[in-house]
């Protein structure tokens, strides 16, 4: 079994390393403070192929594979916790699901601007009665001659006050609940649509989270994406590669959260000599280490079933699972290891922990990924 990755992916990561270092990190305090989306850095991610890792390359994308998009969204998440969750949403939503379910023409005509960065993507599946229960969908979508009328609310749709391009789940069969859901292409200015409340939130403090509001939105017959009724399907599939890049951003937190530990460990004296030393914070690091590293090959094994075209539900679930809470314990540590200075802005240990905290909600909460395994366990018996 080899758990090396290739030269290139190594390429990837050191490339990816620099660029997060000189680019993102400087402003990831700032934009914190000021919830300023960071269109530079994403116009220069754009360029850099980050905006579309796995698009085709006759698409506009670098047609990369999943393990090297798992690393891309790991290094920009060790950077900036907001920039990492913006380029997960983008690249493994919106886009993924062009990608996934999109004809010929949908996917000349919208993913191009979506992989080079030009336009922002949101996804749309959330409503105020609709969590983790998509079910409960309460989004409507009726033929009116060749449009779809959609009518209905989305909340918590990251990127929505900033997308040009959105893709939003409707009901076009209630009677059917999850079997009769379909998704559709809307663009900014289409009639009948508008964003609401912008979130104020915890983390991620400049990737903006609204609410979608449709009104009488009319799409054309020519921006549904696939098959009528099989939304739901696609969705499935959908959060398997999404719940891979929130594994990914979880991972790419905790590792910095540890890389600040062990520096202030070294630089902090205590009773004569750097903290470092005792063995209480030994033990800390120990722990966070092997943590994130276990995360790390969950991440990364699935990432690889994904590109070898293996059924990965479980192990996306696993990953995600694990991830996001071995991030908010490393992130805790982090903060016991401060002291006093990890409880202020003025250390990033703070910003980190409320950042992974979204890691353990979103694309599906830690008591559904437990909810995922554990059936896919008991349909293996």
């Amino acid at each position: 079994m080899d758990f090396k990755l290739t030269q290139e992916q190594e390429m990837l990561r050191k490339m990816l390393r620099d660029f997060g270092e000189k680019e993102v990190r400087p402003i990831a305090a700032e934009i914190d403070k000021t919830s300023e989306f960071p269109w530079d850095v994403i116009k220069k991610m754009g360029e850099l192929g980050l905006m579309g890792m796995t698009v085709e390359e006759k698409y506009g994308g670098p047609g990369l594979d999943t393990v090297s998009y798992a690393i891309g969204v790991e290094e920009m998440s060790r950077a900036c916790g907001t920039v990492g969750f913006t380029m997960a949403a983008h690249n493994s939503l919106c886009t993924g699901h062009i990608a996934l379910a999109g004809n010929e023409e949908q996917k000349a005509k919208y993913l191009p601007d979506l992989a080079a960065g030009r336009k922002m993507g949101a996804w749309g599946l959330t409503e105020p009665g609709a969590g983790s229960d998509a079910s409960g969908l309460a989004t409507t979508a009726v033929q009116d001659g060749d449009e779809w009328v959609l009518n209905g609310n989305k909340i918590f749709i990251t990127n929505g006050h900033i997308a040009g391009t959105f893709v939003l789940l409707a009901s076009t069969d209630r009677e059917k609940k999850t079997k009769g859901i379909t998704a559709f292409i809307a663009e900014k200015d289409t009639p009948g649509l508008s964003l609401g409340k912008k979130e104020d939130k915890m983390g991620l403090r400049a990737s903006p989270t609204s609410e979608i509001i449709m009104e009488d939105c009319r799409i054309p017959n020519e921006n549904m994406l696939g098959e009528m009724n099989r939304g739901f399907y696609d969705t499935m599939k959908v959060l398997d590669g999404g719940r891979i890049s929130i594994a990914s951003m979880a991972v790419g937190i905790a590792q910095s959260a540890l890389d600040e530990s062990i520096s202030y460990s070294k630089e902090r004296v205590q009773f004569g000599q750097p903290i470092s030393n005792f063995q209480a914070i030994q033990w800390m690091l120990a722990d966070m280490a092997t943590e994130i590293e276990a995360a790390r090959l969950l991440t990364y094994r699935a990432a690889n079933l994904k590109d070898r075209k293996i059924k990965c539900i479980k192990e996306s679930a696993m990953a995600k699972l694990y991830a996001s809470e071995a991030g908010m314990r490393a992130t805790t540590k982090a903060i016991q290891i401060f002291g006093g200075y990890g409880y202020t802005m003025d250390y990033p240990v703070e910003r980190m922990f409320r950042d992974v905290k979204l890691c353990e909600i979103g694309e599906g909460t830690s008591e559904i990924q437990r909810l995922v395994i554990a059936r896919q366990l008991l349909r293996e018996s």
